[in-house]
């Protein structure tokens, strides 16, 4: 029976994923969403088709330590010692502010005490590590300026966790009724556990790896790398300290190993898996009574954690990160929400008698509802910034420029070394940036021929004399920018030659329909050069090296002027692709038969 009913549980799980995250994936809202609706839906509070929450969180809650596990793999102390000034600094400021903050806005407005102000202000003060890098990862966002900044803040959330775990039995009513104070031995045994962790871990796993990764068994290996994070975070459980700390050292000590990628692989799907499981539970866990019976109470405290965080964060991320204002928006709209630990925490703080059942259901159901609007405020904040994009800081430059021969589009990478070529031959140049940072950064490395303006603007090419100009280069680096800057040139400037960035082949194709006669493919000639070396590594000398790119070169320039007749057709694409390749290595075959006949002969 019991056989029965975990069956059917798994079966709703399941149902209710699939059906949830295609949908918000679909409306570009993340798979985190999509998780906390099926939650929700499922949970007790509406269809009731799951009743057991704790017994699932409980499960789901591994999840959370697997991922501390991978951030503690990809943080080696060589790392972390680089990102002292982010983690130690921004992240020990936001906590610091946040968690004042909200911890007086507690004792002044809710009559909460101070020992429960300090504690719940503290737990408030972390967002979600879970929530936020999944959706930084989602949206390709993790290495950013930003989301470097939200990953080094989330880094130092979760390790002051730890001591506010702690300071909760030492603040609640069972230490208040103890005369002889905290335990000493209890200290002595975290503090002796943590230091075992660190030494045993530098000691032992390396060589545990190195044994048991002779037997060449992938599932051997998976379970060893299992061992260690469940091993770990129960040594910290026994000892009283965060589970999730124990992972993350697991991690840290195992970084800088040989075995570090194979590790991250083989633990990914059961980290993947088991936190889109704790968001569930976390969807689980919103009660919809106490929401439908208090509505503007919940939802005035929803408001208020996210408004006062997003507030203090802004600042910090604009002073302390060095971050742009887009960039801080992003920073605040990713952290402003509650954490999973505060779950933990004010769990322990109820059961320390330091806040009623009323006050944690009101708290949990706000840090739900917060962390369910997450990835609407980071889409939302995303828009914001791109409107304002659009709507430049300050006027347009006046172009005060001699008579130019190119006019560059774009200054970024690309943009960049294109001048920097034509400076030093002496050849006269007009540079258009429509990014205000761009242009303030580079014009600080000296150059007086960039000036800021959107080089789509027909205005902005006449102030700049395209029409005595002889080359135009387009090295925007946004795809519809370029088409549109691409086509307003070939309409009113047809005698300028183009020479044009393109992202992709579908990219090319479309600068060729406007007349753009070769487009230049932006990784095209770097990854020619990283298969050169490559081949030259495995053994190819450097002229059948050289002569094998060459081939390809030349072959994939043919292909894309024939594919190009046939873009708009995939069959047709797809077919073409496959006989080039065909071509492709007939070509090469003849090519190795005719020296192994000469080396034959020689």
């Amino acid at each position: 029976m019991e056989n029965h009913d975990f069956l059917k549980t798994a079966v709703v799980f399941l149902l209710a994923t699939v059906i949830a995250v295609p949908l918000t994936k679909r409306f570009r809202l993340g798979a985190v969403l999509g998780y906390l609706l099926a939650g929700v839906v499922i949970g007790p509070s509406a269809l009731g088709l799951v009743s057991d929450t704790a017994g699932v969180a409980e499960i789901s809650d591994f999840g959370v330590v697997l991922m501390l596990f991978v951030i503690g793999l990809e943080l080696s102390p060589s790392r972390l010692w680089v990102m002292r000034r982010a983690v130690f600094g921004s992240g020990l400021l936001q906590v610091a502010v946040c968690a004042i903050a909200l911890g007086t806005m507690g004792y002044l407005l809710f009559g909460l005490t101070w020992k429960a102000a300090v504690i719940v202000g503290g737990s408030l003060a972390l967002s979600s590590t879970a929530f936020g890098l999944q959706i930084l990862a989602e949206r390709k966002e993790a290495g950013s300026a930003y989301g470097r900044q939200a990953f080094a803040i989330l880094l130092f959330q979760d390790l002051a966790a730890i001591p506010l775990i702690a300071a909760v039995p030492l603040l609640g009513g069972a230490v208040a009724r103890d005369a002889h104070g905290p335990d000493i031995m209890n200290v002595l045994k975290v503090v002796g556990v943590i230091v075992a962790v660190i030494v045993g871990g530098r000691l032992v796993l390396r060589h545990v790896f190195r044994f048991v990764a002779r037997a060449k068994s992938t599932e051997v290996f998976t379970a060893t790398a299992l061992l260690v994070v469940m091993g770990t975070a129960w040594l910290m459980e026994v000892a009283g300290v965060s589970t999730t700390l124990g992972a993350f050292l697991a991690g840290l000590l195992l970084a800088d190993s040989e075995y570090r990628h194979e590790l991250e692989s083989n633990i990914e799907p059961f980290k993947g898996l088991l936190l889109g499981l704790f968001f569930v539970s976390v969807g689980m866990s919103v009660d919809l009574a106490l929401l439908a019976s208090k509505p503007l109470l919940v939802l005035g405290m929803v408001g208020l954690l996210l408004a006062v965080k997003a507030i203090l964060i802004w600042p910090l991320g604009r002073i302390v990160g060095s971050l742009t204002n887009g960039d801080s928006l992003r920073l605040a709209a990713i952290l402003a929400s509650g954490g999973e630990f505060a779950f933990v925490i004010l769990n322990l703080a109820q059961q320390n008698r330091l806040i009623n059942d009323s006050q944690r259901g009101l708290m949990v159901m706000a840090i739900s509802l917060s962390m369910a609007l997450t990835p609407v405020l980071v889409i939302a904040a995303s828009k914001l910034v791109h409107e304002k994009a659009k709507k430049p800081d300050r006027e347009f430059d006046e172009i005060q420029a001699d008579t130019p021969q190119v006019i560059i589009a774009g200054f970024g990478r690309m943009g960049q070394i294109v001048a920097r070529l034509l400076r030093a031959q002496g050849i006269q140049f007009v540079a258009l940036e429509s990014s205000v940072e761009q242009v303030d950064t580079s014009r600080r490395f000296g150059g007086t021929s960039l000036f800021f303006g959107d080089p789509a603007r027909p205005e902005m090419l006449r102030a700049a004399q395209a029409d005595k100009a002889k080359v135009f280069v387009i090295a925007t680096d946004d795809p519809e920018a370029n088409i549109r800057t691409a086509r307003l040139v070939r309409r009113q400037y047809p005698h300028l030659k183009i020479v044009a960035r393109a992202r992709n082949r579908q990219h090319a194709f479309r600068l060729m329909d406007i007349g753009v006669d070769d487009p230049v493919r932006e990784t095209f000639y770097s990854s020619l050069k990283m298969t050169r070396n490559v081949l030259v590594s495995l053994g190819f000398s450097e002229s059948i090296a050289q002569d094998r790119i060459d081939r390809f070169k030349k072959q994939d320039e043919q292909l894309l002027r024939s594919q190009y007749l046939v873009y708009d057709d995939e069959a047709a694409l797809i077919q073409s692709s496959r006989d080039a390749l065909v071509d492709l290595q007939q070509l090469f075959e003849a090519d190795s038969a005719e020296e192994r006949e000469r080396e034959r002969k020689a």
